[in-house]
């Protein structure tokens, strides 16, 4: 699809190419604005059951403490919103003026009650005034208007004492847990996440009440990425308010992958300017999810002085929908290939199988033989430190063009090209050829390569506006048809792991969303000088960071994915040592998707995309899926893991993990 800027970027985002915050109506919640000229607001949610008041106060205060400027606690009944009045009004009484937001699920009158007492409430459309059943519903115009009817007698109420009280309010959509009524009109995708939004949007304005937060939430970063520019467009399309938006991903997960996953679906918004207040979710403690966000955020503080990027005139990419950027194929790149993941050790001199393991590939001496691995890389860029060995099958070396005209082996190692080298060279390896540009070089390079088809490009770029810089370059590409697959290059100063993943999985997932990139290489070049094990230790970092984004922007699957809730106060189990135990028993099995979920309200719905399911249904009770079905009801707690395993088993889904 070919569309111009002015039809279709001014739609979802000011600028693809400059940095530029979109511009929202303020929304005030206690002392803290959101949208507006404000900053980026930091939020997360208690894990604390509600009616442990000094419980919930306590760790209200650790969450503040490490950042977070909104506190969001569950409410599922009248009695936790009663109970909301007494949390806040210790947190006053101990100096803490933090807003206060209740998150309500299938309970009316418990939002009703919560909006006389807390700052804000956050409403799920998809079950605030409907029952999931996973019915298909045959509506005609006027049965669905009766619907709707329905609805706004049922919604009606919430608002006016949103609008009498001066409460704030989040209409809050998750992809999982989507009506079955807006299942049957608009099927499971982004239209249907974001017309369930406006339902009770035009109530809203029809009511004059404008103080309102939107967000369009999923564990699938693809689905999210696009709703949430889908709810931007008709937002615009429709005549409404310019809301501002909450964004995050729904059930991240926990530790590396929480992270990347959360930083590919929340930093590719943010990256075009969209996103007012941000939740990282992940299984872990509440308290560490705020300096998670803050990292994220920070990025932009200063984003809008970065260089300039020649502007779009004629955008190739539909950004409602996934689809890969036609390539050919060259040598395992591009076409039908899954991404590949090059991993840089050049900085290492005499590299010895033994650290190869850093890679994620196993040399065992006994046997003389390479164990391989789903995570470990495709190629490794050793630059000048030829490795002194040989490889095993399904693992490349890339050198700089220099070492390869010495090489003896010429064939079984492939040269990496400067734009100068490509343009003056005679001998190119007869299959692939990586030529490294940055993306300001790319019209220079489009005339070297269009005809090629033995050459990868490697492409970085030194603006610190780096995803839209990046894309500009491939939109170059596109428009003038040359199809040459494009491995996507970053590198960073020395900075904290976390701050490697996230700005990792933000600058390419970003592209990898747009179906853009047809591999990931984490360079070393901007690092200082290491020891040769911190070196080794960055190494390990960047190929696990590589893959993990990678599945993350749902492009390539390598391991077990875990779609886990963060853990709330209507959560029956532990869920952070639930999680652990089931990925101690299952992570060995590449593409599974599991989803972990501590309520009924993060059930079947919100784990929409899991394989098989793992959710708390009472007091040491667990009731497990096979995808949207349940298989098992009340499974005593101590055997469920091992009845999960029995229902992935009996799907054919299993085998046994491999002895090191």
């Amino acid at each position: 699809m070919e569309s111009s800027i002015k039809s279709l970027d001014q739609i979802y985002c000011d600028s693809l190419t400059h940095y530029s915050r979109r511009k929202t109506i303020p929304v005030q919640i206690g002392d803290v604005i959101i949208g507006g000229d404000n900053h980026i607001v930091v939020q997360s949610m208690t894990t604390v059951d509600t009616m442990d008041t000094i419980g919930s106060v306590e760790q209200s205060i650790r969450m503040i403490e490490s950042g977070c400027e909104l506190i969001r606690i569950t409410a599922p009944s009248i009695k936790e919103a009663e109970n909301l009045k007494n949390i806040k009004s210790e947190l006053r009484k101990r100096g803490y003026k933090t807003p206060l937001v209740a998150d309500i699920h299938f309970t009316p009158n418990a939002a009703e009650v919560a909006a006389r007492i807390v700052e804000k409430v956050r409403v799920n459309p998809g079950n605030y005034a409907d029952k999931k059943k996973f019915e298909v519903i045959e509506y005609t115009d006027a049965s669905y208007q009766e619907e709707l009817d329905r609805i706004r007698e049922r919604f009606l109420p919430l608002v006016k004492i949103c609008k009498e009280n001066g409460t704030a309010m989040r209409i809050g959509t998750n992809h999982g847990s989507l009506s079955d009524r807006i299942m049957s009109r608009y099927g499971d995708s982004p239209l249907g996440m974001v017309e369930s939004a406006l339902e009770f949007l035009r109530i809203c304005e029809d009511e004059n009440y404008n103080q309102i937060v939107i967000s369009m939430k999923s564990s699938n970063t693809q689905v999210m990425v696009q709703a949430y520019r889908l709810l931007v467009q008709k937002l615009n399309e429709g005549g409404f308010k310019p809301y501002p938006l909450h964004l995050g991903v729904t059930e991240a997960g926990e530790a590396e992958d929480g992270r990347i996953k959360s930083a590919v679906g929340i930093g590719t918004l943010l990256e075009d300017g969209l996103g007012d207040t941000v939740r990282v979710s992940l299984t872990e403690d509440p308290e560490f999810e705020a300096p998670v966000a803050k990292a994220l955020i920070d990025r932009y503080t200063h984003r809008a002085h970065h260089d300039s990027i020649r502007p779009i005139t004629k955008y190739p990419i539909h950004p409602f929908d996934h689809a890969k950027r036609m390539t050919r194929e060259v040598y395992n790149f591009g076409d039908h290939n899954v991404p590949r993941v090059i991993t840089d050790i050049s900085k290492i001199n005499a590299i010895t199988p033994k650290e190869m393991k850093q890679v994620g590939h196993f040399y065992l001496p006994e046997l003389d033989k390479w164990k391989m691995n789903d995570q470990g890389c495709d190629f490794v860029y050793s630059g000048k430190n030829a490795i002194p060995f040989m490889l095993p099958n399904g693992m490349k070396e890339i050198q700089d063009l220099e070492i390869w005209n010495q090489s003896k082996d010429r064939g079984n190692k492939f040269p990496l090209f400067t734009l100068a080298e490509f343009g003056s060279t005679k001998e190119f390896h007869p299959e692939l050829n990586f030529l490294e540009i940055a993306d300001i070089q790319i019209q220079e390079a489009i005339s070297l390569v269009e005809n090629r088809t033995d050459t990868v490009l490697i492409l970085k770029t030194s603006n610190s506006h780096s995803m839209p810089a990046l894309r500009r370059a491939i939109v170059s590409l596109m428009n003038a048809d040359v199809k040459i697959p494009v491995v996507i290059k970053v590198s960073y100063p020395d900075q904290t792991a976390d701050e490697t993943m996230l700005y990792a999985a933000t600058d390419v997932g970003g592209l990898l969303i747009d179906g853009l990139g047809d591999g990931i290489f984490i360079s070393l070049e901007k690092e200082k000088s290491h020891t040769r094990e911190e070196y080794l230790d960055q190494i390990k970092l960047h190929n696990a960071t590589g893959f993990g984004v990678l599945q993350a922007a749902r492009t390539r699957m390598s391991k077990t994915e875990y779609i886990s809730c963060p853990s709330c106060g209507r959560t029956l189990f532990d869920l952070q040592e639930t999680t652990a135990m089931i990925r101690k028993r299952t992570d060995h099995l590449k593409g599974v998707k599991i989803g972990i979920m501590g309520c009924i309200v993060n059930g079947p719905g919100e784990m929409a995309d899991a394989d098989f399911g793992y959710v708390g249904s009472g007091k040491g009770k667990i009731t497990l899926y096979k995808g949207k079905e349940v298989v098992k009801r009340s499974v005593p707690s101590e055997r469920a893991v091992d009845e999960l395993i029995n229902i992935i088993k009996e799907d054919g889904m299993w085998n046994d993990p491999e002895e090191m």
